[in-house]
């Protein structure tokens, strides 16, 4: 485990099981982890149930946010303006009081609230989740996995820019390989914004040393031995990663190694930001806490940011590429 004290703000009320769940996992994690403090957000008597189960030494590493509402999963993402759980997370980061937020809830209302709430990076219209998948050669990183469900070339293209100083920043790839996820890897394969994106990623310097190998099918992502980072939009990423989570509960569970997609980090925002699956079990928000912590403590977010200066490529915004009103 990483050393540094990493405080988190945790949505108890986002997720579908939340607070039951999510409070389990705090439990888990701040159990687990001696350096790690918690700012839950959410309803006093449900936060005193969880500070109840502690003893003294980790008890004093957990304050509260009284907040009583929660942005339902079935709300519309711009519910995250008014006051709710997931925006009082948000502002927390946002004024210092802590150095990450975790949330299971709706995953375009922690989008929408992050963008307002934090800003975006220069040149980054729409920001994107990236979840950390096990693969036989190594881990592989993709994105976007829902942060933006409809995707053009150009969003595609800042995308792989993303993903590429991703893997070297939070997972210390060296000279990462980026793939567009398709139907075949032969040149002209795949639909319109597939034979679109193609050309535009060719042509893009990625950081890190990152070169882009081309298209890249769904097996490739399992296999890991073509491409270290792979780039789709995030309707089939979404749909993809809860496949994925479904042939590792038809196996009896995630690899043997770990690195099961358990949650994602929002690239584009000024802070960090992770998102755990709305379905997401005790041992899930523990491990979306305990991601939010390692890329705190490793600076993830402003390394990541800081060597995106250097490669400010900005293609002409899609079509779609709109930003969040506020």
């Amino acid at each position: 485990m990483e050393p540094g004290t990493a405080r988190i703000a945790v949505d108890l009320l986002g997720g579908d099981d939340a607070p039951a769940v999510v409070v389990d996992g705090a439990l888990r994690a701040v159990r687990t982890d001696p350096d790690l403090h918690l700012l839950l957000v959410g309803p006093t008597e449900v936060a005193g149930g969880l500070i109840g189960a502690l003893d003294p030494e980790q008890r004093a590493r957990v304050t509260v946010r009284p907040v009583r509402t929660a942005v339902g999963m079935a709300d519309h993402p711009t519910a995250a303006r008014a006051e709710s759980t997931v925006r009082a997370a948000v502002s927390a980061v946002r004024d210092g009081l802590a150095d990450a937020l975790v949330s299971a809830g709706s995953t375009g209302a922690t989008v929408t609230a992050a963008a307002l709430g934090l800003g975006r990076w220069a040149g980054i219209r729409r920001p994107a989740l990236v979840a950390t998948l096990p693969a036989v050669a190594g881990p592989v990183v993709l994105l976007d996995v829902g942060g933006t469900l409809e995707s053009g070339p150009a969003t595609l293209t800042r995308h792989a820019v993303l993903g590429a100083a991703y893997a070297a920043v939070a997972h210390t790839v060296a000279a990462p390989r980026v793939g567009l996820l398709s139907v075949g890897t032969e040149a002209g394969k795949g639909d319109r914004l597939r034979r679109a994106a193609d050309p535009a990623l060719a042509a893009v310097p990625l950081p890190c040393d990152g070169r882009y190998v081309g298209l890249v099918e769904g097996f490739d992502i399992s296999l890991g031995a073509r491409a270290d980072v792979v780039v789709t939009d995030g309707f089939t990423g979404n749909v993809l990663l809860k496949a994925i989570e479904g042939a590792y509960a038809m196996a009896g569970g995630p690899p043997a190694s770990g690195g099961a997609p358990r949650a994602a980090a929002l690239l584009g925002v000024s802070g960090t930001v992770v998102v755990c699956h709305g379905a997401a079990r005790p041992d899930d928000v523990a491990s979306g806490i305990a991601l939010a912590a390692h890329l705190w403590r490793r600076g993830a977010t402003d390394t990541v940011s800081t060597l995106l200066d250097g490669f400010s490529h900005d293609p002409a915004p899609d079509r779609n590429d709109t930003e969040v009103a506020p």
